[in-house]
């Protein structure tokens, strides 16, 4: 839930568009509290909080100390937790959801305050515990992307019109070029595809059957025939429709001469199974893209 940043934001729009997300999360077909429990059991620590003790505050910067609660996502087991934007709750926790997962996938500011109504038990993962329990189970990455590519839906589909009247942002690269080379040896027999400037790659609302990896040129990402984003080489678009197998949200057209590496969802699963390091790079590059999307609605104007 800790999935944009709505400290600029009029209260009303920052608390439905934060009701919005936590709606979608819960209703994620691919989500299983059972899984979830199990990956942060596996390198997680235990926490007992009071009621009324706030868990993280909003804004709230990593300490560096060893008890720092900056950059720590959780399970909660049992208890209630409510979130809170402006010191009213806009939304609750409940057993079995995941929260403040953002500031370690991201490293991006608390959006809200996590404040526990009663007594609570939580399970909590640091960004190292994080990404050793992605090594044992790197599969959880597809199911904490479903949750947070619902999010992300939510957020283009109330807030894109309002984005996009700020101005796009750059989309920064997801894979450096050894990685991308890598990902080119990989799918050697499937070499990137020529797009020539203008070309438009994927349509909104159509059906997505691959994701695209940059290797050279630029993308134009649009929605509502608005710019909102730019993709440099190393960058990504298409793997939303990959994770929930659900229409394309936005437009891409090659802004200038591309050059794309395809990859289909089969490919794009067994990616996420063998190689830990895509899963999580893919879950920083979506958690990313939601708190960008954020900034430029608190730019837009009204």
């Amino acid at each position: 839930m800790d999935d944009l940043d709505f400290s600029n934001l009029a209260p009303a729009r920052a608390e439905t568009a934060a009701r919005s997300n936590i709606q979608s999360a819960a209703h994620s077909s691919l989500y299983n509290p059972a899984i979830a429990l199990e990956f942060f059991k596996s390198t997680g620590n235990l926490e007992k909080v009071s009621g009324g003790k706030p868990i993280f505050a909003a804004n709230e910067k990593k300490s560096g100390g060893l008890f720092s609660k900056g950059d720590r996502m959780y399970l909660l087991l049992d208890g209630e937790v409510g979130l809170m934007i402006n010191n009213r709750v806009f939304a609750a926790v409940k057993p079995g959801e995941i929260f403040g997962e953002l500031a370690v996938i991201a490293g991006v500011p608390r959006s809200a305050t996590a404040m526990p109504k009663t007594d609570c038990s939580l399970l909590s993962l640091d960004e190292k515990q994080f990404h050793a329990a992605l090594g044992k189970s790197p599969e959880f990455a597809l199911m904490l992307m479903s949750i947070m590519v619902g999010r992300l839906r939510q957020s283009i589909a109330s807030l894109g019109v309002a984005a996009a009247a700020a101005g796009p942002t750059e989309r920064g690269a997801v894979f450096d070029r050894a990685t991308v080379a890598e990902l080119a040896t990989e799918f050697v027999n499937q070499p990137p595809i020529p797009f020539p400037a203008g070309k438009v790659i994927v349509a909104a609302g159509s059906v997505g059957a691959s994701m695209y990896v940059v290797i050279d040129g630029r993308v134009a990402v649009s929605v509502n025939n608005r710019i909102i984003e730019r993709i440099p080489p190393g960058g990504i678009f298409g793997e939303l429709a990959l994770v929930d197998r659900s229409a394309r949200a936005a437009t891409a057209t090659a802004e200038t001469d591309c050059r794309l590496l395809s990859i289909n969802r089969n490919e794009f699963l067994a990616l996420i199974r063998a190689k830990p390091l895509f899963g999580a790079s893919l879950l920083r590059s979506i958690a990313e893209r939601m708190h960008s999307l954020a900034v430029q609605v608190a730019k837009a104007p009204g």
